[in-house]
């Protein structure tokens, strides 16, 4: 079976530059605060602490219950001027075991209304000889969605930060 692509969109009223900067740049900061339930650290594996450097590979712990408890994704390509962001999931338990990879290429654009929209183009490349459903990836879909929602309300309320 071939790799399975889905797009997903996400707006908001926050402009892209304070979203990419939180949810992407300070992410091993603040998305750990931000949702201590479903994310317990975030921490470097490999590379040199920034979260500019290509090299970088990060290893979560989740507090998922019976789904994923721990993933590591490495960054591809991170353009904080064009706010692009391209990494992949390389390791993980639970559903990721099905695929060798997923990668994600995130743009944020802004909006007429000077909110942006979020869009994330998701590639699963399944395992040779397992076949791999959307509904096999919902559940890391929307804990996805609500990360995005969780942060997008911090800056709502905090709007002095990421400036």
């Amino acid at each position: 079976m071939g790799a399975l692509t889905f797009t997903d969109e996400f707006t908001s009223t926050v402009q892209p530059g304070r979203l990419f900067k939180a949810l992407i740049l300070d992410a091993p900061n603040l998305i750990p605060k931000l949702m201590p339930e479903a994310i317990k650290n975030v921490q470097l594996v490999e590379g040199n602490g920034e979260m500019t450097d290509k090299e970088i590979v990060i290893g979560n712990a989740l507090n998922a219950g019976d789904k994923i408890k721990h993933l590591k994704h490495r960054i591809d390509a991170i353009d904080p001027e064009k706010l692009t962001y391209s990494y992949a999931v390389i390791e993980g338990d639970g559903a990721l075991e099905k695929v060798d990879s997923i990668s994600h290429e995130i743009k944020f654009e802004a909006t007429e209304e000077g909110g942006c929209k979020t869009k994330n183009v998701s590639t699963y490349h399944p395992k040779a000889g397992v076949e791999v459903k959307e509904e096999d990836f919902k559940a890391a879909k929307d804990e996805g969605l609500a990360l995005l929602k969780a942060v997008d309300a911090y800056l709502l309320a905090n709007p002095d930060a990421y400036v």
